[in-house]
């Protein structure tokens, strides 16, 4: 099956449709049956928590329905987990969309580094300002309060560890900006797995699953490259997704499609092709080390896996049908 969607040439060539192919994906594809009420629930908390700006905004994400990618991404956890996992996916695409993506401060990394004291003394456990500027510490506070409520302390640091890495690679994307640069292909695909909050959600996995991987479990070889295979894959072919987004955006200088264009002369095509490959690659990696793996692994493990599964085909499945995407 092949999605044609536009997708916007880079800067200084002709406007092209490219063909969005199919992305293939052999694990399976599962919803959690709690998906429409928490995602009202959740979209009523998005709303009152003042991190939307006006009412255009918030009929966007009405549109997006980004509840269904929390509910395709943990498919197996109860009702009170997937409403945090729930409530913590759309305080990301806030965040994104409010400081990382915006018109007003997406260019400007000295706005986003201010905004980082209130963040940071959440994240690190400082004693919380009485009041707070941003709504967005605010509320941060509270899905870190409830993290800690289900999480053990290495659990909880894991999370924390990752959010932080979250907020300050939003600030290399701005200087990026700001600069008007490319990064290097091999610097994009590195940053582009903290830029994707990809190890903030991964690390909820167990949390929101109410199981526990062990630190030992957590750096084992096999697992850590099935999370950062699963980080890569989700980036990946959402660049592909996004591209149209991004181009009217910013220009995809962040989208691996325009980096390999920018720094390896493909066309846009090519690109496209190039990424399609890696993806497909990274696939059959994971299913050779799932194989390893289920050899040796606890339920757990096994379950964490599963859960890393569940990210590559839930986001494959929510991005095909959201409006984030398809009408960018």
């Amino acid at each position: 099956m092949v999605h044609y969607w536009p997708m916007t040439a880079t800067s200084g060539r002709a406007a092209v449709s490219l063909p969005i192919p199919a992305i293939p994906c052999p694990f399976p594809s599962e919803i959690n049956p709690h998906v429409d009420e928490i995602e009202r629930e959740s979209f009523a908390w998005l709303c009152a928590s003042g991190m939307l700006p006006d009412a255009e905004t918030v009929e966007r994400y009405r549109r997006a329905r980004f509840g269904d990618l929390a509910a395709r991404t943990y498919p197996r956890v109860d009702r009170e987990m997937l409403r945090l996992v729930t409530d913590w996916c759309m305080w990301l695409f806030a965040f994104d969309d409010g400081f990382c993506e915006s018109v007003r401060h997406g260019r400007r990394p000295g706005v986003l580094v201010r905004e980082l004291p209130e963040l940071l003394r959440v994240i690190d456990d400082l004693a919380p300002p009485a009041q707070f500027r941003s709504p967005y510490a605010r509320t941060l506070l509270e899905i870190k309060d409830r993290v800690a409520a289900h999480a053990r302390p290495d659990q909880l640091d894991r999370w924390c560890c990752a959010t932080r890495d979250y907020l300050y690679a939003q600030v290399w994307e701005a200087a990026n900006r700001e600069a008007d640069v490319v990064p290097s292909v091999d610097d994009y695909v590195f940053m582009r797995r903290r830029t994707g909050a990809m190890p903030p959600v991964v690390t909820l996995i167990d949390i929101a699953g109410r199981f526990h991987l062990t630190p030992e479990q957590w750096m084992h070889p096999q697992v850590r490259e099935l999370t950062q295979l699963c980080y890569d894959l989700v980036v990946w072919d959402n660049d592909i997704f996004s591209y149209a987004k991004e181009q009217r955006h910013d220009r995809a200088r962040h989208n691996l499609i325009n980096v390999l264009v920018a720094h390896r002369g493909h066309t846009e095509e090519e690109a496209l092709g190039e990424v399609l490959a890696m993806h497909n690659r990274a696939i059959d990696r994971m299913v050779e080390l799932d194989g390893l793996v289920r050899a040796w692994a606890p339920r757990e493990v096994i379950d964490f896996v599963e859960g890393l599964q569940h990210w590559v085909s839930g986001h494959i499945a929510y991005a095909l049908a959201s409006s984030r995407y398809r009408s960018p």
